[in-house]
């Protein structure tokens, strides 16, 4: 979630601190600071994640491996049946995004937690 923002973070600081700060050069230290400041919070961010995937992956039961890509197959399975035409008429379109965007948002968390098993596995050799 942070990552998302960062770029509206930087910009938004940015902004304010050209006003407040009449020096360019501190100015410009002050929104490289913060910026990589949110950058690292988004790092952190990301490696909870990677950790809770991986964790899950790695889970006694089988339930607990495969509910996440149960889960985005059958959210890609409604957002496929909908380009088919399957869904009805008058489905919100915002609906579907919403569908697509967590199908997206799964998949790449999905990946990259599948990713980051591999590397640890590989490490630990």
């Amino acid at each position: 979630m942070i990552a998302a923002l960062i770029p509206a973070i930087s910009s938004l600081v940015g902004s304010v601190i050209d006003k407040a700060v009449p020096d360019k050069t501190k100015a410009e230290e002050l929104k490289a600071q913060i910026t990589l400041a949110a950058m690292n919070e988004g790092a952190k961010e990301l490696e909870g994640a990677i950790k809770i995937i991986t964790a899950e992956a790695q889970g006694e039961s089988w339930l607990q491996r495969n509910w996440r890509p149960l889960l985005m197959l059958w959210f890609a399975g409604l957002v496929g049946a909908h380009w088919l035409g399957f869904t009805p008429a008058n489905l919100p379109s915002d609906v579907v995004i919403n569908l697509l965007d967590i199908v997206q948002v799964g998949v790449g968390g999905y990946v990259l937690g599948r990713s980051a098993e591999k590397v640890v596995r590989e490490y630990k050799k």
